[in-house]
């Protein structure tokens, strides 16, 4: 008898309740039209920016295909949680199962890291078409690209595949709302009745390396970007004038 019990509360308690925007806005209507317009001008944008890439011949290079990744991951970052989020605004429901929220959180993370990683990426490029103009066919052919891409997306799943499955299992016996409009895993974490200070502190701990690696890239690719672009200006300057005291 107790088994069932705690069964049957354990199951009606398995939803959490997201507690998002609209709740403390006065005016959730307008809102929720003005987050669908700019769901779709983001989705309308970027699907037409994948298919014009695609399709024009012109467009087959690497800058050109890590754009088009990076409109995907556009395009998958805002439909994990704005399409949730409106329906459940729409339809007056505000929950979600614990599998979704776990799926959710997973992507999201995924998608953010691979991102960041994708922008180091093409921060390396635009350095190498820069600074290394004669030997960017052999530096950026297309198994480089592919290989880039292919690990930005990997780097990025590791984050995921990190945090989902340890936020996931703590236990949960405090209340179910979670004060987002998505299922993010410090938001998450709040609601656990565990002592998860160590937890947190390790998952800052690697959202900081996650963030490090491809920060310094693209900073460093900037600079070389900078400091090139700058010393051919100066050899231009220094170059002006010679015809002038040049003898005839």
């Amino acid at each position: 008898m107790e088994n069932n019990t705690w069964v049957a509360k354990h199951t009606r308690r398995s939803d959490f309740d997201l507690v998002g925007l609209f709740s403390q806005s006065k005016h959730p209507t307008l809102l929720c039209a003005v987050i669908f317009m700019d769901f779709l001008m983001a989705l309308t944008g970027n699907i037409i920016l994948i298919l014009v890439i695609c399709h024009d011949a012109h467009l087959d290079n690497p800058m050109y295909y890590f754009i088009t990744q990076l409109s995907l991951m556009d395009v998958m970052y805002i439909s994990v949680t704005m399409p949730k989020m409106l329906m459940d605004q729409v339809m007056g429901v505000n929950k979600i199962s614990a599998p979704e929220c776990g799926m959710q959180m997973f992507l999201y993370l995924t998608l953010a890291g691979s991102e960041v990683f994708l922008l180091a990426a093409m921060a390396y490029d635009h350095y190498v078409a820069i600074c290394h103009p004669l030997c960017y066919p052999i530096l950026m052919n297309h198994r480089v690209c592919l290989l880039l891409v292919s690990s930005s997306w990997f780097l990025g799943s590791l984050d995921g595949f990190m945090l989902t499955p340890i936020t996931m299992t703590f236990p949960f016996c405090r209340s179910r709302e979670i004060h987002h409009f998505f299922c993010e895993a410090p938001a998450v974490m709040k609601l656990s009745c565990s002592d998860t200070s160590l937890y947190e502190t390790l998952m800052y701990l690697c959202c900081v390396l996650m963030l490090l690696i491809p920060v310094t890239v693209i900073s460093s690719s900037y600079s070389f970007i900078l400091f090139t672009i700058h010393r051919m200006k100066s050899a231009e300057g220094w170059k002006r004038p010679l015809p002038l005291v040049l003898p005839t």
